[in-house]
């Protein structure tokens, strides 16, 4: 298999000859990995239950994680899922690399279509299935939505969008979304929308839709071809936690449980206690959206920059991504990840990702000394 170097091999690649300015410590905005402690009632969850980890996990997961992540979706998107319908995953990160695989295992010349720019795994999981790669191009000029032709959608036989977007910030309404499902009846591909930063939003009228909720609002009340992921990783600031899930069509989902059975990804018992807490608790989610909340106000104040309204991504325009990249490092010490490494077909260039994922203090820092180079 020739998988692409991942983003951050790269920027390590073009940073290589680099000396950075000595006067300011390194401020590195590229990982989307948010930089505060996962809250103590998880982490008590997860000490209280190590003595489980004689046990086997189950690969289907724990009823009471289930039924947590079940609760969340039906309190957030109100909709109601089965437990037949809903797959505890080891984060999101894994199943969308072997989901594909899955999914397009038995096509004779397989088709996936996702967004571009993108999460590197749905490349990687294309490359592994040997699929033939549709580009949905999000650019300034469609806002960032995600579009393809009815020639496409005939080819397709997977569509992975990811709404709220990295890293554009983009969302679609539920609308829009219900468009998609309505495509994916007709054209009869699996549709899958990653979801994993649907809870990073800053005001609740605009809370991002889900795909479910889509899926219903079109008459599609049993989610055929639809698909969406989610994990706790923004939500509860609980990466390590590796807590996703894959839920939607059953028919597919059964049959997809059978091939994880294979796979061998379970989560540890300990794990999926701590990750029920997390999935149960809504009010933690919200302090944390207070701090994105503030971190964007600072960002207007300081760059003029309008916030999104989800993620914590800013996907800031600049005349040569690459360059701009190499001297930001130089001569301010601060680290961002250029928009080219993130897509193909140069999409993506002439932007830089910048994640906000530090408290106030750090963050209305560094973008002073952004602004200051920007101003240079």
């Amino acid at each position: 298999m020739n998988f692409e170097k991942y983003p951050f091999e790269k920027l390590n690649e073009l940073l290589a000859d680099v000396t950075p300015n000595s006067d300011y410590e390194l401020s590195a905005l590229t990982i989307g990995e948010p930089k505060f402690e996962t809250p103590n009632f998880i982490q008590e969850a997860l000490k209280e239950n190590t003595s489980l980890l004689q046990k086997y996990p189950a690969s289907a997961g724990l009823p009471e994680l289930k039924e947590a992540m079940i609760s969340f979706v039906n309190t957030r998107f109100n909709v109601q899922l089965e437990m037949s319908q809903i797959i505890p995953t080891f984060g999101t990160r894994e199943a969308l690399f072997n989901f594909p695989q899955f999914a397009l295992f038995d096509k004779k010349d397989p088709t996936i279509a996702f967004t571009n720019p993108f999460y590197q795994i749905y490349e990687g999981a294309a490359t592994a299935s040997r699929a033939e790669v549709i580009h949905i191009d999000l650019t300034k000029d469609n806002n960032f939505k995600a579009e393809l032709t009815d020639e496409q959608l005939e080819k397709c036989d997977l569509v992975i969008l990811n709404y709220p977007n990295n890293p554009t910030s983009a969302e679609m309404t539920k609308e829009e979304l219900g468009e998609w499902v309505k495509k994916a009846l007709e054209y009869n591909f699996i549709l899958l929308n990653d979801e994993c930063y649907s809870e990073i939003y800053f005001d609740e009228k605009d809370k991002p839709a889900s795909l479910l909720e889509a899926s219903i609002a079109v008459g599609n009340n049993e989610f055929k071809n639809v698909l969406v992921m989610n994990s706790v990783s923004k939500r509860s600031s609980a990466p390590g936690l590796r807590s996703g899930f894959i839920a939607g069509d059953e028919k597919i989902l059964k049959e997809y449980m059978k091939y994880r059975t294979y796979v061998g990804c379970a989560s540890p018992v300990p794990l999926q206690k701590a990750a029920a807490a997390a999935w149960n608790d809504e009010s933690h989610v919200e302090e944390f959206r207070k701090i994105y909340r503030k971190n964007f106000e600072i960002a207007q104040e300081i760059l003029g920059f309008t916030p999104p309204k989800a993620t914590f991504y800013i996907w800031l325009e600049v005349e040569d991504e690459l360059e701009f990249t190499r001297k930001l490092f130089e001569e301010k010490h601060i680290k961002v990840l250029p928009g080219s490494f993130l897509g193909r077909d140069g999409i993506g260039k002439g932007y830089v990702r910048i994640a906000l994922v530090e408290n106030e203090i750090k963050t209305k820092e560094v973008l002073t000394r952004l602004k200051d180079f920007i101003d240079g």
